[in-house]
């Protein structure tokens, strides 16, 4: 039993040497993730809010005839009109792209382009924008925007040293920054995630960022033993005094949180794949798809009967969809002015989620050339739902207009009202449908619903109890975050003074 004792001793004190600085740089960049909660991003909202009206009136050609004089192979994917470059242009997928006037294929932009588009989108004349760059690997900002490159890389001058990312093939900006917002990064994901440029192109921050977080569990667990196994029924009942002491103390209070928040941190990176069977189902995805496999039917645009369905909206983009088989418009119209910076909602989901709400979408049929006014009935969904998954029986469905447990958004990214539907299959699936658009918004199998509590649950403290109720729920998670903070720091500190004191000693025998 002794040396049991003694090995766990020594295991966590020379496990805690090397983890101790992690735990605490966690715990610390923790509470910068309760504001900036992943990597600074421009929100489709954003986007939205800063593309150009459209003026339909210069639509001289329909979608058909766009491809054919684009000289374009048939349209795979979205098929949306907006303005680009400030001429109006049917996009093809996400950067084919042909003039809705001329019919002229876009080829791209140049650095001057690139930089007459990022004034556009700041509203600032051109003279501030500055040409920093084109990229052709990505920067620390555009880790996530691989697929997207070559980017320009354009400087501002204004008051917050904002950054901005255009794709010349698209003509078009898909990233945005500024001093305040790259400098919270700096002090919460990057370090947190250990984000780093060098270390993700390096192929090896997976790797890293699952077995750091493994031997951090392992770290608190001992701990935790240990403080059982310490703690004496006779007084003084902590056997320890000066820093040691505290170390006790606090790891009683606060071990069981560091092992849980280590724990789910660890999931976060879903190690083994254990939950890698999050796709959305492809025969439901297939029963419910909105891109138009033949866009022949629509017709040109009439300037005088788009001027009657707007009312004297501003339409940003049109897609060219079909909503349950029907050919329709899904006009997306001006919102409200949104922050220029914008932010995940809740850093990582271990199942689909829609994070991006259409909240001043329409649709508009095109056999009825008006403003749909109805949401689509559950009945006509449920019905499509079982010819996807014939034999299959649904064995709940229900219109929610607030989140549940598992589609849920503290930003309101997640768009309701949604119709849930329980599926009796062996994966006890759950799917999310939005009724206005016939479109899958969210799904979850038993296993995303485990993960969704052992990660989110234990990670962000999402219960609906809490995670909506803010300051409270900041209040909660940095109290706790300092509480850990203080048994790392603590750990850190006693494992530098004997490192430093092994040091001395292997000194003074040499």
């Amino acid at each position: 039993m002794i040396k049991l004792r003694r090995l766990l001793i020594l295991s966590h004190r020379y496990l805690g040497i090397v983890l101790s600085l992690m735990f605490v740089m966690w715990f610390v960049t923790g509470i910068g993730m309760i504001y900036s909660r992943g990597m600074p991003r421009l929100t489709p909202q954003t986007r939205l809010s800063r593309l150009s009206p459209l003026d339909l009136s210069s639509v001289h050609l329909s979608p058909s005839q766009a491809v054919e004089q684009g000289n374009l192979r048939r349209p795979e994917g979205r098929v949306t009109l907006l303005t680009v470059d400030g001429r109006p242009a049917y996009r093809f997928g996400e950067s084919a792209t042909v003039y809705a006037d001329t019919g002229e294929y876009m080829t791209g932009i140049d650095s001057n382009g690139a930089a007459r588009v990022a004034a556009e989108f700041l509203k600032v004349p051109q003279e501030k924008i500055h040409v920093a760059g084109q990229l052709t690997a990505p920067d620390q900002w555009t880790l996530t925007l691989t697929r997207l490159l070559p980017l320009y890389h354009l400087t501002v001058d204004d008051a917050a040293h904002t950054e901005i990312y255009v794709s010349p093939e698209a003509a078009e900006v898909v990233q945005v920054t500024t001093r305040p917002s790259r400098a919270l990064a700096w002090v919460s994901t990057i370090p947190h995630f250990l984000y780093f440029a060098s270390l993700r192109m390096s192929g090896q921050w997976a790797r890293t960022m699952t077995w750091i977080p493994a031997a951090a569990c392992v770290l608190a667990f001992l701990g935790i033993v240990l403080g059982i196994v310490q703690y004496r029924k006779k007084k003084p009942h902590v056997p320890y005094s000066g820093w040691m002491r505290w170390h006790y103390l606090t790891g009683i209070v606060f071990g069981v949180l560091t092992l849980t928040w280590a724990f789910s941190g660890l999931l976060s990176m879903e190690p083994w794949a254990w939950t890698e069977d999050d796709e959305v189902d492809r025969a439901v995805q297939q029963a419910f798809a909105s891109d138009m496999e033949n866009i022949d039917v629509f017709p040109g645009f009439d300037t005088a009967v788009w001027q009657g369905i707007l009312h004297g909206r501003v339409a940003k983009e049109i897609e060219f969809a079909r909503v349950l088989d029907e050919p329709s418009f899904i006009v997306r119209t001006s919102p409200e002015e949104q922050p220029l910076v914008g932010w995940p909602d809740g850093g990582h989901q271990p199942y689909f989620i829609s994070r991006d709400p259409d909240s001043t979408r329409f649709v508009v049929p095109l056999n009825s050339m008006t403003e749909r006014k109805e949401m689509i009935g559950t009945d006509v969904l449920v019905k499509r739902l079982e010819s996807a998954h014939p034999g299959v029986p649904i064995l709940e469905q229900t219109a929610l207009t607030k989140y549940d447990s598992y589609y849920y958004s503290r930003d309101g990214q997640a768009p309701l009202p949604v119709v849930r539907m329980k599926f009796a299959d062996a994966a006890s699936t759950w799917v999310y449908l939005d009724p206005e658009v016939a479109q899958v918004v969210g799904q979850a199998n038993k296993l995303n619903r485990w993960e969704r509590w052992l990660y989110n649950g234990f990670h962000t403290l999402d219960f609906s109890f809490l995670y909506y109720n803010r300051p409270t729920w900041d209040g909660v998670v940095i109290v706790l975050s300092l509480g850990g903070t203080a048994l790392s720091a603590i750990g850190l500190f006693m494992g530098l003074k004997r490192l430093r004191r092994g040091v001395r000693r292997t000194a003074r025998v040499a």
